[in-house]
């Protein structure tokens, strides 16, 4: 019994250290979510907004395929052919981990209305996420 009373503290002491060393949020406040799915919200609510919501004649052959809930830490949105909706992606547009930069990446970027792509993707990854003018 004694060794027990004696322990005890040391127990405390271990307990209250490993509570002190809890892994942190990756992004800053906001239950735990990362900066990359911070930045990746901003930019799939702006896109599907703007580009498919509105009923853009620019992407009405594509549709938006959300993948932010990836377990990968890299979460992500497609763009994929409206009539082959398992099709291969003609855009992904993704994050990484701790980091809010967001990569864009796929033919569809070659295209006319590439440019345009850009220059969203652009203005919504600095927080502004007006749908600018259509193509």
């Amino acid at each position: 019994m004694r060794f027990v009373l004696a322990a005890l503290p040391v127990l405390v002491l271990a307990l209250a250290a490993c509570q002190a060393q809890a892994p942190k949020s990756g992004g800053g406040g906001g239950g735990g979510k990362s900066a990359a799915l911070h930045a990746m919200e901003t930019v799939a609510i702006a896109a599907h907004k703007c580009w498919f919501a509105s009923k853009d004649p620019a992407f009405r052959s594509y549709r938006f395929a959300n993948e932010l809930n990836s377990m990968t830490g890299q979460p992500r949105f497609l763009l994929v052919p409206a009539k082959d909706f398992g099709g291969r992606p003609l855009l992904v547009v993704q994050a990484k981990g701790g980091s809010s930069r967001v990569d864009a990446f796929g033919p569809l970027l070659s295209e006319p209305l590439g440019a345009r792509i850009s220059g969203d993707l652009g203005r919504w990854t600095r927080g502004d996420t007006s749908c600018g003018a259509a193509a």
